[in-house]
């Protein structure tokens, strides 16, 4: 849980987080709460998205909780109308709704491809594209797309949710250097996540002979609600890469993707599933919210805490990458400088 921050002269600020009812996004707004801001709280499940705007409140924030499934442009414009005028000028804007599917590319239906790209790419636009109305005309805002390794390299049995992270990498690439042409005081960044411990395992459609888990190193949802947060209040930076099995797996697919293919063919799919079998009647939330008519919560955690890591000093390197550079640079200049010392 996070605890209230001091705030001096700060003032709260209006944040949207889409996703919020579960894993990533319900940690996220609970973190933005927690310095007092005044968070709308956008998902499909009525459940959870009482139980996550319980906790922003506990937390020391205003909570207004808003039914929308972000794969319908119209409702996701309707959020952004309510949180404007029940909270005020948004300031920040958090997409990180997600679906997928678990299985082999050839058994997932066109329509199921279609509803994750729908929700993972489009349910992104569309929250950019409400933002930007709003904070173009003001001069003012961040834009953060709550991104994965995956959007650099693709692994077996998630082909979907892969190419949606990739097409979101692409377009928000685009869109940046549209700002930067005008020189726009709005900013978008982007925050590629590891392995996470969230619901998502518990709630994804699965076709796999043992059930889903994360891809070991696992982290906590914290870990990457932490990560958002710092990248909304520094948005100029293009992306942030959490955790050390990230930076990995980023800089092995830029140097060798051919040995990468190789080595994710032959461990991808063991280590994407655990010894259990695969129950009959697990939820289910590709074509709708899992915490609906009977009222259950899922929360933010999912069922891997054991195994999970509640921080990533990897993280904490990424967010000082300039002065661990100019450290580094130093350092490098004194140990040379001394080499010539001892060589004179």
């Amino acid at each position: 849980m996070f605890r209230r921050s001091a705030r001096t002269s700060r003032s709260p600020q209006v944040v949207v987080v889409t996703g919020a009812s579960g894993g990533v996004g319900r940690a996220t707004a609970r973190a933005f709460a927690a310095r007092g801001d005044r968070v709308a709280l956008v998902a499909r499940g009525r459940a959870g998205l009482d139980a996550v705007a319980e906790e922003v409140r506990r937390a020391g924030g205003t909570a207004l909780p808003l039914e929308a499934d972000v794969a319908d442009p119209r409702a996701v414009e309707e959020a952004a109308t309510r949180a404007e005028r029940e909270l005020g000028p948004i300031d920040i804007w958090v997409n990180d709704a997600l679906t997928t599917v678990f299985a082999e590319f050839t058994d997932i239906g066109a329509d199921e491809f279609r509803r994750v790209t729908e929700v993972c790419y489009l349910g992104y636009v569309y929250g950019t594209q409400a933002a930007l109305r709003r904070m173009l005309p003001r001069g003012h805002g961040a834009v953060v797309q709550v991104g994965s390794a995956l959007a650099y390299r693709g692994i077996p049995l998630q082909s979907p949710y892969c190419g949606a992270k990739h097409a979101i990498q692409g377009w928000n690439e685009a869109l940046r250097c549209e700002l930067l042409h005008h020189r726009s005081g709005v900013s978008v960044t982007m925050v590629q996540l590891p392995a996470l411990n969230t619901p998502q395992f518990e709630w994804s459609s699965a076709r796999m002979p043992r059930r889903p888990q994360p891809v070991p190193p696992v982290y906590q949802p914290e870990v990457a609600a932490r990560a958002v947060l710092y990248a909304a209040d520094h948005p100029r930076r293009r992306e942030y890469w959490v955790g050390a099995s990230t930076v990995g797996t980023l800089l092995a697919n830029a140097v060798a993707p051919g040995l990468l293919d190789r080595y994710l063919a032959r461990t991808g799919y063991d280590s994407q599933m655990t010894d259990e079998p695969m129950p009959s009647g697990l939820p289910d939330n590709l074509w709708q919210p899992v915490d609906g008519g009977d009222g259950r919560d899922f929360g933010a955690h999912g069922r891997f805490d054991e195994r999970a890591a509640p921080r990533a000093p990897q993280a904490w390197a990424s967010r000082h990458h300039d002065a661990l550079a100019l450290a580094g640079l130093a350092a490098t200049a004194g140990a040379v400088a001394v080499a010539r010392h001892r060589l004179r």
